[in-house]
């Protein structure tokens, strides 16, 4: 065998399998690599866009959080607002009732001391009478009426 046929059928074999390959197993990897390439892009594009909208969501989500606070401290104050406005209120119709019960009170007050002292004059009405009616029915005598009068303010006292 000669050296030269040989490396001249190595280099057909050679050039018949590389156009085997360039036709047949070459264009479906190329294609495989191709529509890799393509689900690689896409995958990094949307990951871009993922953080993107990741970050756009974390910046309305405080914003939310912020405008969730504002509204709970607005709500704390108009609630502060309407416990005091309640309390005083509730202080107002005390005072109201307060006033009520004292001027009730007062009436009775009155009422009792007018009555207590419409009792007493009765009272002492009723002591004058009887002292003048013991004094009538005794002749009139200086020392027996000054008895008599003793007798009369020891029943005030």
């Amino acid at each position: 065998m000669n050296i030269n046929l040989t490396m001249f059928g190595q280099l057909i074999m050679f050039a018949m399998f590389t156009w085997f390959c360039m036709k047949f197993v070459w264009p479906p990897i190329v294609i495989a690599m191709e529509e890799r390439k393509k689900r690689i892009e896409s995958g990094l594009l949307a990951a871009e866009r993922g953080r993107s909208e990741q970050e756009e969501a974390q910046i309305k989500a405080q914003e939310m959080i912020n405008q969730s606070k504002d509204q709970a401290a607005d709500i704390i104050i108009n609630a502060t607002r309407q416990a005091l406005n309640m309390i005083e209120d509730a202080k107002n119709v005390a005072l109201k009732e307060a006033g009520k019960v004292k001027a009730q009170a007062q009436t009775q007050l009155e009422q009792d001391t007018i009555q207590t002292r419409n009792e007493l004059k009765n009272q002492v009405s009723d002591l004058v009478m009887q002292g003048v009616s013991a004094v009538l029915a005794k002749e009139v005598d200086a020392k027996v009426h000054q008895q008599m009068l003793g007798k009369l303010s020891q029943s005030l006292s």
